[in-house]
């Protein structure tokens, strides 16, 4: 008997089953550290040019910042679809519990229809007020 194989890596199914408020702490300060060690690896190309290193060490060291500035940013923007995704559901689930509360309070509030012309009193004649 052949056990059956699930295409897709690991990862990925691990990734799926995650919530979105875990992934939205996941990515959000792995970009911001992505980002700012890629400042920092840029800051150290600029250092090598300036000291006169040779071209290749400088311009390899600005290409390896720029993708882990670029990264960063990648994952930063995906935390924030993350939080974003987060609040519109937060807000849609409030909203949708507000109106229920309102039909149900105007459900119970509902008064009997009566058949008559007006819902007034009419005033016995011999009574004076």
């Amino acid at each position: 008997m052949i056990p059956d194989i699930n295409p897709k890596p690991p990862g990925r199914q691990m990734i799926k089953r995650m919530s979105t408020r875990t992934k939205w702490l996941i990515l959000a300060p792995l970009g911001l550290v992505l980002f700012s060690f890629g400042l920092c690896v840029l800051s150290e190309a600029a250092h090598e040019r300036r000291v006169g290193q040779p071209t290749q060490v400088w311009v390899l060291l600005g290409l390896y910042s720029l993708a882990l500035i670029n990264t960063g940013l990648i994952f930063f923007g995906e935390a924030l679809r993350f939080r974003i995704l987060l609040d519109v559901r937060r807000e849609t689930r409030r909203s949708m519990r507000q109106l229920l509360r309102k039909v149900n309070a105007k459900s119970l509030r509902k008064e009997p229809v009566r058949k008559g012309k007006s819902d007034k009193k009419t005033k016995s004649p011999t009574k004076t007020d």
